[in-house]
């Protein structure tokens, strides 16, 4: 049987038609296949394994494929492993499974996870065997074979599938959005974790920064280049053409980070502002009509939004990276330049604080208290009374007690609260994790209605100081926030 015969009887067999295919299959038992596509959401335990389902009768109502299609696709994808086959063979067969997967149902692509997460495991035997070698021979001369024995007995045939459907042209793009359309299921079905992890793992090495190329994105750059990030972007939404165009100006900077084999995707960019100082106020940078910067005089570059692209990809670190070959650009093209920060948004404030104001005020000095109270007529102020007068934010003076209450509590979320000696904010965690400090909170800085859900109205810079990133990660590290003394001053 040649590769295309192959590829057509592997795609007719799980088409969902209802015709007779080209394997001569009855109309019958393929509309008997495609029955019941809801999958189980319920209880753990209402989900059979593929041991199971490959030996028994379909349930019609949580389970896509029945017991023979589902013996036959698992046919198909171990040939696809077939050790007598060529690389670019296997790849072809996977190409093939690909081609039915794009055209499959939700519920039938869950069928096809489930098999190639429970039946390309590794050998148990194989690996309890190896694992009783390599104790024994901890300590002596044939510990270092004993554990090249054992690392090989964990390689999973699944890890040689996966990488059969990488050696296609599309293959990359296909694994990348498999895990996309995976990982929503993970919560329901525990039994699609091992091929979720592999995924994983393996992007972690085929998307390492090593094989990452930074590109700019201008103006000039093609049309379906650009169009892709007012696709991606996720934090300041664009609004037209104009505003694209603004922020890819002569006076602007936007950086993304490319892989080889999805070489018109980016994988994650980060646009920059050149100002004089620190930008306190997202508006200015979105100003469709603002002048341009003199880029022979700007001393600031400001990050003002950092977009990942690709929620296949997700636990794969770019930023950190990005970050830091963007600044070694910047600072090679604009020597002047001495200060690298962000204007960022605080996307957990909001809903941090509507669940801990009473505990934050709890913790506010009795003199604040006071004056909160003569502020929203309450005394002693409760929570929802001070929840329920900062929807008017936007209209408090700056000696308000209100809006220096808002501020502490921002100042606290970001500096002080942590989870597993991680900050709760993921913008926080991310500038942090990098080495940045919390700079400055600043006043009705987004008045969008995403700013004003968010946070109400507040952002933040995070600044880069190359001089202190070693020593402001090692203090997180520690559990403790890197901030500046503006900030530590808001803490009540």
């Amino acid at each position: 049987m040649n590769t295309s015969e192959w590829i057509g009887r592997t795609v007719a067999g799980w088409l969902p038609s209802g015709k007779r295919d080209e394997a001569g299959r009855a109309a019958s038992d393929v509309k008997a296949e495609g029955r019941g596509a809801k999958p189980v959401v319920g209880k753990e335990a209402q989900i059979r394994s593929s041991r199971e389902r490959l030996n028994a009768t379909l349930r019609h109502k949580e389970e896509a494929l029945s017991p023979r299609v589902l013996r036959r696709t698992l046919t198909e994808l171990q040939a696809i492993v077939d050790p007598s086959v060529s690389e670019v063979e296997g790849g072809k067969r996977a190409r093939g499974v690909a081609q039915w997967y794009s055209k499959a149902t939700p519920e039938q692509r869950q069928d096809c996870w489930l098999l190639m997460s429970e039946q390309f495991a590794p050998d148990a035997s194989k690996v309890k065997a190896a694992r009783e070698q390599y104790e024994a021979a901890v300590g002596s001369p044939d510990e270092g074979v004993a554990e090249i024995r054992l690392r090989k007995a964990l390689v999973s045939p699944r890890t040689r599938l996966l990488q059969r459907f990488a050696v296609f042209p599309e293959g990359m793009r296909f694994l990348v959005d498999l895990r996309q359309d995976l990982m929503p299921a993970l919560k329901s079905n525990k039994r699609l974790l091992a091929l979720e992890a592999e995924l994983e793992n393996l992007f972690t090495t085929w998307f390492d920064v090593a094989f990452l190329e930074l590109r700019r994105i201008s103006w000039d750059s093609p049309a379906s280049l650009v169009e892709k990030l007012i696709k991606y972007e996720a934090v300041h939404d664009i609004k037209s053409w104009g505003d694209v165009k603004n922020r890819l100006d002569s006076d602007r900077r936007c950086y993304g980070f490319f892989h080889p084999r999805l070489p018109d995707e980016p994988l994650i960019f980060v646009e920059v502002a050149f100002m004089n100082e620190i930008a306190t106020n997202i508006s200015p940078l979105l100003d469709e009509s603002a002048e341009a910067v003199d880029l022979s005089k700007a001393t600031t570059a400001i990050f003002y939004s950092i977009s990942n692209t690709q929620p296949g990809l997700k636990g794969v670190s770019f930023g950190d990276s990005l970050i830091k070959r963007v600044v070694e650009t910047l600072r090679s093209d604009f020597p002047k330049l001495k200060t690298f920060a962000t204007l960022s948004p605080i996307p957990g404030f909001r809903g941090w604080l509507h669940k801990n104001a009473g505990h934050m005020l709890e913790a506010t000095p009795e003199k604040m208290r006071a004056q909160l109270g003569r502020a929203v007529g309450f005394e002693p102020a409760g929570a929802e009374h001070v929840l329920s007068a900062l929807e008017l934010m936007p209209t408090l003076p700056e000696k308000s007690a209100l809006r220096q209450w808002l501020q502490g509590c921002a100042a606290h979320y970001l500096g002080k609260e942590l989870s597993q000696e991680r900050p709760i904010d993921p913008v926080a965690r991310f500038h942090l994790g990098n080495g940045a400090r919390v700079e400055q909170i600043n006043w009705a800085a987004d008045m969008s209605g995403k700013g004003i859900k968010q946070s109400y109205g507040l952002m933040v810079n995070y600044l880069y100081d190359l001089r202190k990133i070693d020593r402001h990660r090692q203090a997180l590290a520690q559990g403790r926030v890197p901030v500046s003394d503006a900030v530590s001053d808001l803490y009540f």
